[in-house]
């Protein structure tokens, strides 16, 4: 036995770098040709989203339909929230052809990507008027389509990555997303105003193709079965024996249950014990509580000091645009540089601190257009951080046995309390006005930073 005098030279990696260079391979990281696919990934998942809700909004108004209905048709947007309902299926079920030919996550992807281009092709050449209700319809088709895409494709880049390369791969998709929001949106009524509704989303269903060529071009992730799953796996096995009587159908369909449904929720609770995993959840649900309360409300409060729908659109939506696809960008290199737990803190820091930024333009009260730019370009570059920081961090969370029915699981939970609270957000309002509102709106942020803060406490204890 050597004496501890006589070490070995420490690896190339464990050899600090200086603080830049550490910076330059997070930038260098956005070469991976993955991540360029996510790119492409990200803006066939975000494309139809603005097609189903605001572009859709535009087009039933102009056109005559009342308020009240576009309010409900609304309502569409609830299938991405309860996407977790059929990602079990979208894991574990084999589409007939398809999957022979592309492996399950890419399967799933092209037959949403499809769904999303016939539903838009067909809204494109069916009028509200008269036929709101086959409208509808198809807006649903759409909706139901994307969602089932976003799962796959959430599978794909968890999968397709090792853990370090989530943040840029993150960014790289909120990035995408974006950028199809522009194009759905701006694009969308933009060419609405020249060439008419039927143009339009007829160019948007053509947009659909990016993704549908995306899906052919990458390459399926390699199957992983991690070994702690093989225990859950055998509850199936079991479940099996102990139903032998059962008609074979009834059997079958109860197998395919515990594997898919009951086994990834059994496997998150395992893998991380019951107290942590609670902890974890309520992390997760209250993180986006603060912008998702506040966002909801940004532009009645831009109306209401002043400002008109040209400066409104001007900034929030061609200035504040380069901040937002700026703070993705740096999510995804301070989740590279920092890790997942600090840019998390990073972004929530931020989050509160825009929306205080709020409250103090809010007491002011004169529409300032710098001052607009400049809380737009604040507020979108904090939401950039955390939001990828996030994505990065639900990412990690997942078993690679059951990557799509865990992470939809986990964006509904962050997704669905923000939601159901920021429906009070106008009451609030009416109650206490903007400037108490937003200070109101930054505290939700702190119970985050709290539960973050025993999060990693509650880690570091499990790692040693």
């Amino acid at each position: 036995m050597t004496g501890v005098s006589e070490r070995a030279a420490p690896p190339e990696s464990a050899v600090k770098k200086p603080w830049w260079r550490g910076w330059a391979d997070a930038v260098l990281a956005y070469r991976n040709p993955q991540v360029a696919a996510m790119l492409f990934l990200g803006f066939s998942a975000g494309l139809p989203f603005m097609l189903v809700f605001s572009t859709l909004s535009a087009w039933l108004r102009e056109v005559g339909i009342e308020r009240a209905t576009i309010g409900m048709l609304s309502w569409v947007g609830i299938i991405y929230t309860v996407k977790f309902f059929w990602a079990p299926i979208v894991d574990k079920l084999r589409l007939p052809v398809l999957h022979g030919l592309l492996g399950r996550r890419r399967s799933w992807m092209l037959l949403g990507q499809i769904g999303i281009a016939i539903g838009l092709l067909n809204m494109a050449h069916m009028s509200p008027v008269g036929h709101l209700a086959v409208v509808a319809s198809l807006a649903l088709l759409v909706a139901f389509s994307s969602a089932t895409q976003d799962i796959a494709v959430d599978a794909w880049r968890i999968e397709s990555a090792p853990t370090e390369m989530q943040g840029v791969m993150a960014a790289a998709y909120q990035l995408g997303y974006r950028i199809a929001m522009m194009v759905a949106s701006a694009g969308a009524l933009w060419i609405a105003a020249d060439h008419g509704w039927a143009v339009s989303y007829t160019s948007m269903a053509a947009c659909a193709c990016i993704g549908i060529v995306t899906t052919l071009v990458i390459r399926e992730p390699a199957a992983r079965v991690i070994k702690h799953t093989l225990a859950q796996e055998a509850r199936v096995s079991d479940w099996l024996e102990r139903k032998a009587h059962w008609p074979e159908s009834m059997r079958n369909l109860g197998a395919w249950f515990v594997g898919a449904v009951v086994n990834p929720f059994v496997d998150f609770f395992t893998r991380y014990g019951v107290k942590l995993a609670v902890l974890m959840l309520a992390f997760i649900g209250s993180y986006r509580l603060a912008d998702f309360t506040m966002g909801v409300m940004s532009n009645p409060f831009y109306l209401d000091v002043g400002f008109t729908l040209k400066e409104i659109a001007a900034v929030a939506k061609g200035f504040g645009v380069f901040w937002s696809i700026l703070g993705t960008l740096v999510g995804g290199m301070a989740v590279a540089r920092l890790g997942v737990v600090r840019s998390l803190a990073l972004g929530s820091v931020l989050v509160i601190v825009a929306n205080l930024m709020f409250a103090a333009f809010a007491s002011y009260n004169q529409p300032n257009l710098y001052g607009l730019a400049f809380l737009i370009s604040a507020d979108n570059l904090a939401m950039g951080i955390a939001g990828t920081s996030l994505i990065a961090y639900l990412s990690s969370l997942t078993s690679a046995s059951y990557t799509a029915t865990q992470y939809a699981l986990f964006s509904s939970i962050y997704a669905l309390p923000g939601k159901l609270l920021m429906g009070t957000s106008g009451f609030v309002v009416d109650a206490i006005g903007y400037p108490a509102f937003f200070v109101y709106t930054s505290t939700l942020g702190l119970p985050a930073l709290v539960l973050l803060f025993f999060l990693a406490r509650k880690m570091r204890q499990e790692a040693r």
